[in-house]
């Protein structure tokens, strides 16, 4: 975002027996910190995305703007959280969204990808397609945590975060088959030509290879990272690694998008 952002008051994470809920409430440093640091990251030599986000669109072409200027390698531009008291989430508004891109398009000069809500209609995820098709993006990432969920501490007759009342974003193993089906819907409306990073769900190597079969890329990972530690990227590799072995698969690229159907 343009500015440091405390975020919405604590508790706002809360990790449950089969997911997590959060209302967040983008806490961040602000984009001039961020653009500092991206020139130092580069002596790991790994690709480096920058997700911008805002509370109006003249935020995002403010954040976009410096942070093309520290040269990563993708922006991801976050149409979709939905943890922003009062805020809708434009992601949901597709000419809202069509304005918002064209102008970015307009100052991004590296590759430029898009965080989207989840869609529960194929009207909604066929409109967000030829949307994004005419805009041009160049990478999606599906999907953003389901928004206004409700967690309960049945012992404590009490929700268990703090901020809206107790509303916020769905993650975790819950929200996987919300993911896949998006990942699935996306990659088919683009006959398989876009870069899709599948975010939602993922706990073991098994529910990587699930986002992949269904036409995604590479993955996010959210609620298990913050459960376990970055010792969870490792432990993916791994089962991921001995899952592509037994089957017989040399690389991502021979499963990707090979969902078979009934």
């Amino acid at each position: 975002t343009p500015a440091f952002r405390q975020g919405n008051p604590e508790p706002r994470y809360y990790s449950f027996p089969g997911g997590s809920i959060n209302s967040m409430g983008l806490p961040n440093l602000g984009y001039p910190a961020y653009a500092a640091i991206i020139p130092i990251l580069r002596q790991f030599g790994k690709p480096i995305i920058a997700s911008v986000a805002g509370l109006s669109p003249p935020d995002f072409l403010e954040a976009a703007r410096a942070i093309t200027a520290a040269s990563p390698d993708l922006i991801e531009v976050n149409l979709s959280c939905p943890n922003i008291p009062g805020k809708p989430q434009i992601g949901y508004d597709v000419e809202a969204s069509r304005a918002l891109l064209l102008e970015l398009k307009d100052i991004v000069t590296v590759p430029i990808g898009v965080k989207l809500p989840p869609y529960f209609d194929p009207v909604h995820h066929e409109a967000a397609a030829r949307m994004l098709q005419d805009v041009g993006v160049d990478f999606l990432s599906l999907i953003n945590s389901v928004g206004n969920g409700l967690v309960v501490d049945p012992d404590e007759e009490c929700v268990v975060i703090k901020p809206k009342g107790g509303f916020g974003g769905l993650g975790g193993a819950i929200i996987k088959p919300v993911a896949l089906a998006n990942v699935r819907a996306f990659w088919k409306l683009f006959d398989g030509r876009m870069p899709i990073i599948g975010t939602g769900g993922i706990v073991s190597g098994a529910d990587v290879f699930e986002h992949i079969l269904c036409g995604a890329s590479a993955v996010q990972i959210g609620t298990a990272l913050v459960d376990e530690g970055v010792g969870v990227f490792e432990r993916l590799e791994k089962e991921l690694g001995e899952l592509l072995q037994r089957k017989g698969y040399a690389s991502l690229m021979d499963c990707r998008g090979a969902l078979q159907e009934l």
